[in-house]
C-alpha cells in the first residue's frame, strides 16, 4: 500500500536526473561564461565537483524514498545484475534518465541561452588522450561510485547517511577523472548534453561515445558483483535462497 506506483518512479528518475544535469552539468558553461577567456582553474573544477555532489545530496533524500534516486543508468544496471532491482523495470529507468538528462541539457540552454552551447554545454570529452586512457579514467570514477553506492545501502550501514555519502564520493570522483573525460561517470549525463549539442549545432565526438557508455555501464556490473563477492555472509544467502523460494 506504500509503495510508489511505476509512473511516479519514472517521474522520479526523470526529475532527479533532469536536476543532475541542469545543476551539475549546467555549472561547466556557467563558470565558462563567467571567467570569459580566462583559463580554467583548479578552483573551478572544485565549484563544478562541490555542484554536482550537492544536487546529488538533494536528490536522494528527495526521490530516494520514491524511486531509490538512481539517476544513473551503470547504477540501476549495477543493481538489476546483483538481484537487488526487478529487470523487468530497467528499460522504463533507463529510458526515464535518458529523457531526464536530455531535458536538463535542454534547461541549461533556456537558462544560459545559446552561449551555453558555444561554451561546449558541459558535454564529456576526453581530448587528445587515447581511448583506453578515457575508458579507464570513466571507468575507475563510475566503479567507485556505484561501489560506494551498494555500500551505503546495505543492510547493515549506518542509516541516514546515504545522500551524504553519495554525494561526497560523487564530489572526490570528479577531481582526478575530470582531467582526463570530464569525469560524466554516468550514461544518461553522458548522452543527454550530447544529444542537444548536437541539435542546436555544436560540436559533438560521437566516435567517443561507445567508450564513455561502454566504460561506466561495465564498471556498473563490475562493482555490483565484486561488492556482492566481498560482502555477501551467509545470512545474506539465505535472505535471498528464501527470497527466491516466496517468489
Amino acid at each position: 500500500m506504500d509503495e510508489n506506483r511505476m509512473w511516479q518512479k519514472l517521474a522520479a528518475e526523470f526529475l532527479g536526473t533532469a536536476f543532475l544535469v541542469f545543476v551539475g552539468v549546467g555549472s561547466v558553461p556557467a563558470l565558462a561564461l563567467a571567467r570569459g577567456g580566462e583559463p580554467f582553474t583548479g578552483a573551478e573544477l572544485g565549484v563544478i565537483s562541490l555542484a554536482f555532489g550537492t544536487i546529488v545530496v538533494a536528490t536522494v533524500y528527495t526521490f530516494g524514498y520514491i524511486s531509490g534516486n538512481h539517476i544513473n543508468p551503470a547504477v540501476t544496471l549495477g543493481l538489476a545484475v546483483s538481484g537487488k532491482f526487478p529487470w523487468r523495470e530497467v528499460p522504463g529507468y533507463l529510458i526515464a534518465q535518458v529523457l531526464g538528462a536530455t531535458v536538463g541539457a535542454l534547461a541549461i540552454v533556456g537558462v544560459l541561452g545559446m552561449p551555453a552551447s558555444e561554451a561546449g554545454l558541459g558535454v564529456a570529452a576526453y581530448g587528445d588522450i587515447p581511448w583506453y586512457q578515457a575508458f579507464t579514467a570513466e571507468f575507475v570514477g563510475t566503479f567507485i561510485l556505484v561501489f560506494t553506492v551498494f555500500g551505503v545501502i546495505h543492510r547493515k550501514a549506518a542509516s541516514g547517511f546515504a545522500g551524504i555519502v553519495i554525494g561526497l564520493v560523487v564530489f572526490a570522483a570528479i577531481i582526478p577523472v575530470a582531467p582526463a573525460t570530464g569525469a560524466s561517470i554516468n550514461p544518461a549525463r553522458t548522452t543527454g548534453p550530447m544529444l542537444i549539442q548536437q541539435i542546436l549545432g555544436g560540436e559533438v565526438h560521437w566516435e567517443q561515445y561507445p567508450v564513455y557508455i561502454a566504460a561506466e555501464l561495465l564498471a556498473g556490473i563490475a562493482a555490483a558483483l565484486l561488492f556482492g563477492l566481498i560482502s555477501k555472509t551467509a545470512a545474506d544467502k539465505a535472505a535471498e535462497k528464501k527470497e527466491s523460494v516466496s517468489a
